[in-house]
């Protein structure tokens, strides 16, 4: 990706704090590089927002999310919908529930990157988490699952 992403930042007015669109960046940098050395396989991260909304966040059907607390909560924040500000009225499908060409769905942080099917994530909300979907910040909607699941129904674990 090289930081050509964030030559597009885009605004998270209800944002914790400024850098987050900078450190969600830096988080797929570090995913880019570990696939690359220990998967053997590259992510090419689409640019245009027209990509990212048509297409989905990679040519190899690979999305990143960073999550920034897992360690401390013990719990994994799948997303499910989104918006772009809070004052927004609608809701629109997000993380694992959105249509795109996603087959991964990768969480994690520097210390540690849990690589999902995108299909087992969907059924397991589906089973199990629908009726336990909450809404953390006002432009996010999640269910939370214990990291011990997590680990159980992931395809790779990265302990760092």
């Amino acid at each position: 990706m090289n930081g050509m992403l964030s030559d597009m930042k885009p605004e998270y007015p209800d944002a914790d704090r400024p850098t987050v669109f900078d450190e969600g960046v830096a988080f797929q940098d570090m995913v880019a590089k570990i696939f690359e050395q220990e998967l053997h396989i590259p992510i090419d991260y689409y640019e245009t927002e027209w990509e990212q909304k048509n297409i989905g966040e990679s040519r190899q059907g690979i999305e990143v999310k960073l999550d920034t607390r897992i360690l401390d909560t013990k719990n994994v924040s799948i997303e499910v919908a989104e918006k772009s500000k809070g004052s927004n009225p609608t809701w629109i499908p997000s993380g694992i529930l959105r249509k795109d060409n996603t087959w991964l769905y990768v969480q994690g942080n520097p210390s540690i990157i849990l690589v999902f099917g995108k299909t087992i994530l969907k059924r397991v909300y589906d089973k199990q988490y629908k009726d336990r979907v909450w809404t953390p910040k006002p432009t996010i909607k999640t269910f939370l699952m214990p990291l011990g699941r997590a680990e159980q129904i992931s395809l790779k674990v990265f302990r760092f």
